[in-house]
């Protein structure tokens, strides 16, 4: 291995573990509610973006992406995905439901297939298949286990799976930067509004009289765009087929996260839905291998499930 894609290796272990430790990050700015922190994170993330454009002369790229109406219109839709993915993210946090939210990501690569034949009407291999089966029956069991369908876990894997498939169609024209520096500009004035009432209503906690929350806040665009930069590094010096089995990092460091640090509990039944979700992920990537070492051409939902989009991963995230 020469020395870049063993620096892009790092990358993505760097990226792929800061996203894993969010819950902990985010558990620390529980005195504000998901929404405010929802809305900071949205006008922070725009400002640390603008910076890191101004300083690599990149604006011209988010330029590009004004200028196309359909990616415009596209990127708008992702933005109402990525703010829905990081919103539900904030709220299972700080509700207590860390180890629901890493299984949103454990099973999103199952739904990015799915996503494939349901919308791109792709066909299926048969390992595929037991994979999709095997996960529908972890959902089973986790429904059991819950007493209720894992409503957190699906909607943060059904968001960040249709904003992969967002980004799919927008193609790869646009870089992971200018991305995210569109779709928070999209999000900037409902969050500027947003900020605001809380303010004025007396319901912010920006301006508190202690300073720490106010510079946690603040310190949420950082943590947004440090991770997506790191992967943007990582992909394009490592194989997809390393970056899908990376991806596995962040549910599992975010798994650890509530069971260890913040004392979720974990009765043997949901064990048994998580180990059920973790064959499937075997039996997808093995597919992927497979495939890969037999020179078929990978289809749009394995390439998705094995790499997935990175700025919806960091609201796992994100």
């Amino acid at each position: 291995m020469n020395s870049s894609p063993r620096r892009g290796t790092w990358y993505g272990i760097a990226a792929y573990a800061l996203w894993g430790v969010f819950p902990l990050y985010f558990h620390a700015l529980r005195a504000s509610g998901a929404v405010e922190i929802l809305l900071h994170r949205v006008l922070w993330s725009l400002v640390v973006c603008g910076v890191v454009l101004t300083v690599i002369r990149a604006w011209g790229q988010v330029g590009d992406v004004l200028r196309s109406p359909r990616r415009t219109a596209l990127l708008g839709t992702a933005s109402a995905l990525l703010a829905a993915n990081w919103g539900v993210y904030v709220y299972a946090v700080n509700s207590g439901h860390v180890i629901e939210a890493s299984l949103g990501y454990y099973i999103n690569p199952l739904v990015t297939v799915l996503l494939g034949v349901l919308v791109l009407r792709e066909r299926l291999r048969r390992l595929q298949w037991a994979a999709v089966g095997v996960g529908a029956a972890a959902v089973a069991v986790l429904t059991a286990a819950y007493g209720r369908p894992p409503w957190i876990a699906l909607t943060l894997a059904c968001s960040f799976g249709g904003y992969g498939l967002i980004k799919n169609w927008v193609g790869g024209s646009v870089g992971a930067l200018a991305s995210l520096s569109t779709e928070t500009l999209t999000l900037a004035p409902f969050a500027v509004v947003g900020v605001v009432w809380l303010e004025l209503s007396g319901h912010g906690h920006f301006t508190d009289d202690a300073p720490v929350q106010g510079l946690l806040l603040a310190s949420a665009g950082v943590a947004t765009v440090v991770p997506l930069l790191f992967f943007a590094a990582a992909a394009r010096r490592v194989p997809l087929s390393t970056m899908g089995l990376l991806q596995y990092l962040t549910p599992t460091l975010q798994l650890l996260c509530g069971v260890v640090f913040l004392g979720e509990h974990m009765p043997a039944i949901r064990w048994l839905g998580f180990g059920l979700v973790w064959v499937a992920l075997v039996l997808l990537t093995v597919d992927s291998l497979v495939a890969r070492g037999r020179g078929a051409p990978p289809d749009d939902a394995a390439t998705a499930a094995a790499a997935p989009t990175s700025a919806a991963a960091a609201s796992s995230s994100s």
